[in-house]
């Protein structure tokens, strides 16, 4: 009976680690792990009323993190800025207006400039604010500040774009109110300037491949 008992319990262990190995090779697993923890991290931390004020998302550069020169490797950078997006749609309640709304967000656009490296164990802060809006996007900025010194070791701007609303249904959802975007800062104007025309160049490369063939 004894042998037996031991002989499922060790078939059943098997099945799990195949399960995992199979999880933890097809799926980044740690992505989406960590996603969740920082939700639901968020949804018991303090509500921001202010849709506009930066969060604070705190971090530090471990192992699995750096590349052959010792330093955080420049793809970690966009994955800590997912996970500080993910921290401040929760707690600003722009994720809880999404659901009732029935809409979704992509992002459309980012340009991120290293400043400094960050290195093994060093600590940062990733500072994330919305800069303002129009009729498709959110468009924010996010900066990597270490915590050694105060300085900004890397600055993100993105858009992020609604998908089956807007966002100043969004906003109005949260605000209960209508609410006008900040004005547009030279620099954002110049980086979204940037990516329409980078856009019309793509659009007509196509066209022309296409009538070529």
């Amino acid at each position: 009976m004894l042998g037996e008992w031991r002989s499922r319990a060790a078939e059943m262990w098997l099945w799990v680690l195949g399960v995992l190995l199979l999880l933890f090779s097809s799926l980044d697993v740690w992505y989406f792990v960590r996603g969740v923890a920082v939700v639901v991290r968020a949804w018991f931390q303090p509500v921001v009323r202010d849709i506009l004020r930066e969060q604070c998302f705190g971090g530090r550069v471990l192992p699995q993190d750096i590349d052959f020169m010792g330093h955080m490797n420049n793809a970690r950078y966009l994955r800590e800025c997912d996970f500080a997006r993910f921290s401040l749609y929760t707690r600003n309640g722009v994720f809880r207006a999404i659901r009732a709304l029935g809409a979704g967000m992509v992002l459309g656009a980012s340009t991120i400039r290293y400043r400094r490296s960050l290195t093994l164990l060093e600590p940062f802060e990733l500072r994330s604010r919305i800069l303002a809006w129009d009729h498709k996007a959110f468009f924010l900025e996010q900066q990597f500040v270490s915590r050694a010194d105060g300085f900004v070791s890397a600055v993100m701007l993105c858009r992020q774009n609604v998908l089956r609303s807007t966002p100043d249904k969004i906003v109005q959802h949260l605000c209960k109110r209508k609410v006008e975007s900040p004005e547009f800062s030279e620099d954002l104007k110049h980086w979204i300037s940037y990516n329409s025309a980078s856009s019309q160049t793509l659009r007509a490369e196509s066209e022309l491949a296409g009538k070529s063939q």
